[in-house]
């Protein structure tokens, strides 16, 4: 998977962490799951780990705008935009950008809350070492908050 990818938010600060989160995602996780989605089945998907989070207002599934050539999908709190066909593992990436984000456009981008849900995520759905995970994200030089919590959860 290239990694030539962003995701929508409103930097209010540099996204230190998101060259080498692609870098350590395309070695550690995309060869792990090879498995992919439909966009048309994607929102199942969402709704049902949403609930399973306990939260409630899941954010929508959206078509990714054939304009966007760099991108491989985009998130925010209240939507994901996918292209066609998206592998298993962008759905939790993109997931947890909707985990770590607010309605009004507050992001973690690729910070440590992100990456401490993202690996919860690949832990909990796709059956994926923690330790493991965490090792090599330590290798990466790449910070995480294993005790992350959803960004609009109080």
């Amino acid at each position: 998977m290239s990694a030539a990818r962003a995701t929508a938010h409103r930097p209010t600060a540099r996204d230190t962490q998101r060259g080498r989160l692609y870098q350590w995602e395309d070695r550690v996780v995309a060869p792990r799951d090879r498995t992919t989605i439909a966009r048309g089945d994607a929102q199942a998907m969402v709704d049902a780990l949403w609930a399973d989070l306990g939260l409630r207002y899941p954010p929508a599934v959206e078509k990714l705008p054939p304009q966007s050539r760099r991108v491989l999908a985009d998130a925010s709190r209240l939507r994901i935009r996918l292209p066609e066909q998206t592998p298993s593992w962008c759905v939790l990436h993109e997931l947890a950008h909707a985990l770590t984000s607010t309605h009004d456009g507050r992001s973690d981008q690729h910070g440590p809350l992100f990456v401490g849900i993202y690996v919860q995520l690949l832990v909990r759905y796709m059956g994926m070492e923690a330790e493991a995970l965490l090792g090599s994200l330590a290798e990466a030089g790449i910070a995480v908050a294993v005790d992350a919590r959803p960004l609009f959860v109080t």
